[in-house]
């Protein structure tokens, strides 16, 4: 106990001496009558926190962690410094690496039974959404059974689950926080997205250094999603004052640093704030949900298996003008934080030069102009504004969108 105590101590100083806190976005105020419920797990943050791995997995009552990661990971090396922490502590780790991006059923399947067979409890994932996401879906059949198709929806989790461990290795999924699991559907080429805040997790673990192995064009796409998860739930409507703080914040950090960590990688600072974002904008969205950007891309994801934080990038400044019909007043603030010189300006003209600006970030950082470039051709567009219809996030979307609309949007990114 001592032991773990101290090194958190220890990890909150170097983290106040390497990270530069950014200048205070502000939301707007919150009526005096509104109650907020705010959900969040355990956060422990900084440069070397993955030191804490062991002492918070035993504190969480591990005895056979269950990791849940890729080969990608395993090859960075992170992998081997988990395992040594865990094994620090007395525990004896099972490894699970077959995870690929766009987390499959038939994956979490087998890894569930991997799980049983084992005997294993605590589950702690290492790696991207997609090792967080298959993570939460062994969890969800540990504590309730059933297939993992069988939870799609909000709140379809009614047994406890076992205590999760996230540790992140990119900028932008914010899975370590957030109360959602994404599966493809592999039978219908569909991604699901299962929601409850039964799936926030126990602890959340985010070491900046891990960022420093990821591929550019996966950084590239992590710090996009975590964009569009910032503005998104800004604008959503279940966005509160104690997650509209959060989401500006990730904003300002991602319009300010992700650029860097490309012409930079190596200057810690820049990985350190995009890290900050990340987790600012994943407390954001769990408690305002999404909408039509995240919708719309979770079909291309599921149909194409194409990179989520991509399509992301692609899709977010159509979504923009869409809904700026609807609420135009909040892109002010939005583009405010994105450092637009938008005092005085009306809302419909904030919201376009801020998807003018989402979109010169996706082209500095080699996102394409396009779904077309991502594979997606004009007799998919049916099938997608179809099953877009049925994904969660589009319930809190600040502009209804029907069928055509949802049809003319894709359209418009192709």
């Amino acid at each position: 106990m001592t032991t773990g105590t101290a090194s958190t101590t220890a990890v909150m100083a170097r983290t106040w001496e390497v990270s530069p806190r950014p200048e205070p976005v502000l939301p707007t105020a919150a009526p005096l009558d509104q109650v907020v419920k705010f959900q969040a797990p355990e956060v422990v943050f900084g440069p070397d926190s993955l030191a804490e791995a062991g002492y918070s997995a035993a504190r969480l009552g591990a005895r056979r962690p269950f990791v849940v990661t890729d080969p990608g990971i395993v090859e960075a090396g992170w992998v081997d410094e988990l395992l040594r922490l865990l094994r620090a502590e007395g525990l004896a780790p099972v490894l699970w690496t077959d995870v690929t991006p766009n987390p499959k059923d038939h994956e979490v399947r087998r890894a569930y039974e991997r799980y049983v067979e084992a005997e294993a409890d605590v589950i702690v994932a290492i790696g991207g959404g997609s090792c967080m996401d298959a993570a939460k879906g062994v969890a969800v059949l540990s504590g309730n059974g059933g297939d993992i198709l069988d939870y799609a929806g909000i709140d379809q989790i009614a047994r406890p689950i076992p205590p999760m461990l996230m540790i992140p290795s990119t900028s932008g999924t914010g899975a370590d926080v957030s109360q959602f699991c994404i599966v493809t559907d592999t039978d219908r080429r569909v991604k699901l997205t299962i929601m409850g805040r039964a799936l926030v997790p126990d602890v959340s673990i985010t070491d900046p250094r891990l960022l420093t192995t990821m591929p550019e064009a996966l950084n590239a796409a992590t710090g996009l999603d975590a964009l569009t998860h910032g503005i998104e739930s800004y604008v959503s409507l279940a966005h509160n004052p104690l997650a509209d703080g959060h989401a500006m914040t990730s904003v300002a950090l991602v319009c300010r640093h992700l650029r860097s960590t490309i012409t930079e990688p190596g200057a810690m600072e820049h990985r350190t704030m995009m890290a900050q974002a990340s987790l600012q904008a994943g407390l954001a969205f769990t408690n305002a949900i999404l909408g039509a950007t995240h919708a719309m891309s979770h079909q291309v994801g599921g149909l194409l298996d194409a990179p989520h934080g991509v399509v992301n990038g692609v899709l977010l400044p159509h979504v923009i003008r869409y809904n700026a019909r609807s609420v135009p007043e909040r892109f002010v603030g939005l583009a405010r934080a994105a450092g637009l010189p938008v005092d005085g300006v009306p809302g419909d003209v904030a919201a376009e030069m801020l998807a003018d600006h989402v979109r010169r970030l996706a082209d500095d950082v080699g996102v394409p102009r396009g779904l077309r470039d991502l594979g997606v051709t004009d007799t998919d567009l049916d099938t997608l504004s179809v099953t877009t219809l049925d994904d969660a996030c589009l319930t809190t979307n600040p502009r209804p969108a029907s069928r055509a609309e949802i049809h003319a949007l894709f359209r418009e990114a192709l």
